[in-house]
């Protein structure tokens, strides 16, 4: 008997799945993102330069600083919200326009020698919210872009694109800016149109009809957590990652100074994030083959013993190419963990949540960054830079066994 005799007299077989290279919108929506968030990060780069060697105090740069971070604290959960009102692709045209009009007004600014501190701050806070929304909203369409069974596929791609453009952007921003002050802003300019171009040819919805009616935004926002909440594995999930992110904290300040003690030149330290950036690339590049062989529970229990064990020897090494090593692999962890908490996250979240759960995954993933970098400075003060390692590679351990013991994390998920 032939395999064709099982099909049913009439029915047509059904038609195969092309392959994600060739699938046009996810290429366009790729690209295009990719594109706002390397102007994004070229320009952030040449802030400080053009503050710094423009004239300014080392207080007007960190100025600049705050007001490019401050959306992450205000906005991530509100945007996250909105997101799922909006309509997407409005939105992030919007976003591309706000980016391309802020970096353009810079280059004018700069060809006239009209450089205004109050101006350079609010188009950095402006282009820093503007990411944020454009990131909450192009996350939550991929999946109506791809095909179910390539959305791992796609965002070990988005993953792959995002620690490319963070390799890139900070030597990019340097070497355009020592061309010319406004080149950066430039290009940042140039990359806000690419990214609104190709958005206009994406040709499928990048969203499901909204039907339930509008209420409060604090009402929506609190739906966002109480999801998360009521869901035991991504509750307990992200409880862990934003403890691993506590910890890594505390091991970035100690990689430099392990570098300063060392007697080595403080280019060094740039070595380090080359090599974390390239074993970064390396993991998210590799997280779809990696999630079809093992569950995320298994992922997110394995990367945690496996960071216990990196970050102590951290402890014990001291040539920088062995500590470039170490981040690297650290990365690449960090890289998969990413893709495989993303993947799972999309698949099992309504569409019309999609923006509020995924502004919950960044607030508590990162909340405690700030909370870290005090801890690091405190820790390394009082116990040295090996011991420090291992304080923080111990508690590394303990979330590792952690996530080994509790029910909700060592159980297959419900999807």
């Amino acid at each position: 008997m032939t395999a064709t005799s099982h099909i049913t007299p009439g029915a047509e077989a059904p038609a195969p799945v092309p392959p994600l290279r060739r699938n046009r919108d996810f290429r366009m929506l790729w690209v295009g993102a990719g594109a706002s968030l390397l102007g994004t990060r070229v320009a952030v780069a040449a802030y400080p330069l053009m503050i710094l060697w423009g004239g300014g105090t080392p207080a007007d740069a960190a100025l600049v600083a705050f007001a490019t971070l401050l959306p992450q604290l205000l906005f991530v959960l509100p945007a996250g919200a909105l997101v799922d009102r909006w309509n997407r692709r409005r939105a992030m045209l919007i976003c591309d326009a706000v980016g391309f009009s802020g970096m353009a007004s810079l280059v004018v600014a700069l060809l006239f020698g009209e450089v205004w501190l109050p101006h350079v701050m609010l188009v950095a806070f402006l282009d820093g919210t503007a990411v944020i929304v454009y990131r909450l909203a192009e996350r939550a369409s991929v999946r109506h872009v791809v095909h179910p069974t390539h959305l791992g596929a796609a965002l070990s791609q988005n993953e792959a694109r995002g620690q490319s453009t963070g390799l890139i952007g900070q030597p990019a921003g340097t070497a355009l800016y020592s061309l010319s002050r406004w080149l950066p802003f430039a290009f940042a300019t140039v990359t806000h149109l690419v990214a609104f171009m190709t958005l206009l040819t994406v040709r499928r919805d990048l969203q499901d009809e909204r039907v339930k009616p509008r209420r409060m935004l604090t009402a929506e926002i609190a739906e966002g957590f109480a999801w998360v909440w009521r869901h035991r594995f991504m509750r307990s999930a992200i409880l862990l990652v934003g403890g691993s992110n506590l910890a890594f904290q505390v091991i970035n300040l100690t990689l430099v100074l392990i570098i300063r003690e060392g007697g080595h030149p403080p280019y060094m330290v740039g070595l380090l994030g080359l090599l974390g950036g390239l074993g970064g690339l390396l993991g998210a590049l590799g997280a779809a083959r990696v999630m079809r062989r093992v569950p995320v529970q298994a992922i997110l229990i394995g990367v945690l013993g496996l960071w216990a064990v990196l970050i102590a020897l951290v402890a014990v090494t001291t040539l920088p190419a062995g500590l470039g090593a170490l981040m690297g692999g650290m990365a690449a962890l960090g890289a998969l963990l990413n893709v495989a908490a993303a993947t799972y996250q999309i698949r099992v979240t309504p569409d019309v949540m999609q923006g509020r759960v995924t502004s919950v995954f960044a607030l508590i993933g990162s909340g405690l960054n700030s909370v870290g970098a005090l801890l690091g400075g405190v820790l390394l003060s009082a116990a040295g830079t090996s011991r420090a390692a291992l304080i923080t590679a111990a508690g590394m351990a303990v979330l590792a066994l952690l996530a080994l013991c509790v029910p909700s994390i060592r159980r297959p998920p419900v999807e």
